[in-house]
């Protein structure tokens, strides 16, 4: 869709080739580490019964020393799964958001990509662009069916259910990346940015990277679980935030996307960032709000997904 053709174009001009992803391995693995610390116990069991269930399993739980470790290395990798399956390894279809079995819940036969279940674009412009309709299938519709079929009174299938807790590991972190939350239109960029992927930016680290990809990158890219959890638990780290508990317990993905778009209008696109596609130095004031805000959205998505699970599987 609109999102990976923007990022094939930057990857282009960057000589880049990476899929558009949210939060990178390192931001996912992470948020599944904290919520997963705050899971009750007997629902970790349940937890573990039905990602066995997914077809990696061995893979994300190879090296572990122990089985309860096991149990914690495949919550922490199931949690990139739904970017995995955009490789060239796993030979799943790029599909469109339009296609008939764009809305889909079968499990795992379902072997399409489904790129566009992983944001909803809350299209806007700040100087009168058109804009275009929305998407029939995205985060929200996605999220909405498959937190309804997580708990067993569900009556769906557990192969079902394992794909859907798979899903929802990565999904609930996406939702909380601004960037997926948004396309912004203008007149140098009238086609939309698909969430920042078509301005491009320079931080202090002096790479010219996609803002997008700049969001994206605050907690690192791949990683082995024991990586994600040292970084987590280490001073300063994931792990160690407050959430407003209030804040915790709205559970509509709608609400949080529409968080997400009010954050990405007050912290990324603002100054200096520009409404073209010229890449613009970033700002000391810019990066550390931009940190501050990613940090505290991942904090968030983390007691948000706990939550979630413990609601669905108790």
């Amino acid at each position: 869709m609109r999102r990976l053709a923007h990022l094939c174009a930057v990857g282009g001009a960057l000589g880049l080739a990476q899929p558009a992803l949210a939060w990178w391995d390192g931001g996912h693995m992470q948020i599944a580490y904290v919520a997963y610390k705050q899971l009750d116990a007997p629902v970790k069991d349940k937890v573990d019964a039905l990602l066995r269930l997914n077809p990696d399993y061995p893979k994300w739980t190879a090296g572990a020393p122990d089985d309860r470790t096991a149990r914690l290395y495949a919550f922490i990798h199931a949690a990139t799964w739904a970017d995995d399956i955009k490789t060239e390894d796993y030979h799943y279809t790029r599909d469109k958001a339009d296609s008939p079995t764009a809305g889909q819940n079968i499990g795992y036969a379902d072997h399409n990509q489904h790129a566009y279940w992983h944001f909803k674009d809350t299209n806007f412009s700040p100087d009168g662009t058109p804009l275009p309709p929305d998407d029939p299938v995205d985060i929200v519709t996605q999220l909405r069916l498959m937190i309804a079929a997580l708990p067993p009174s569900s009556g769906a299938p557990d192969d079902v259910r394992s794909y859907d807790l798979v899903w929802i590991l990565h999904l609930v972190g996406d939702a909380h990346q601004p960037l997926h939350a948004t396309g912004r239109f203008t007149r140098p960029i009238p086609n939309g940015d698909s969430g920042g992927n078509a301005e491009l930016v320079i931080p202090a680290t002096g790479e010219t990277i996609a803002l997008h990809a700049y969001w994206d990158s605050f907690f690192g890219g791949y990683v082995s679980p024991f990586g994600a959890v040292f970084d987590a638990d280490d001073k300063g780290g994931l792990s160690r935030l407050s959430v407003n508990a209030a804040s915790a317990q709205i559970a509509d993905p709608q609400a949080w996307i529409d968080e997400s778009f009010e954050l990405a209008k007050q912290y990324a696109y603002v100054p200096p960032v520009s409404t073209g596609d010229n890449a613009v130095l970033l700002s000391r004031d810019y990066e550390t709000g931009a940190r501050n805000i990613a940090r505290s959205q991942a904090a968030l998505a983390a007691a948000r997904l706990a939550r979630l699970i413990n609601t669905a599987l108790q």
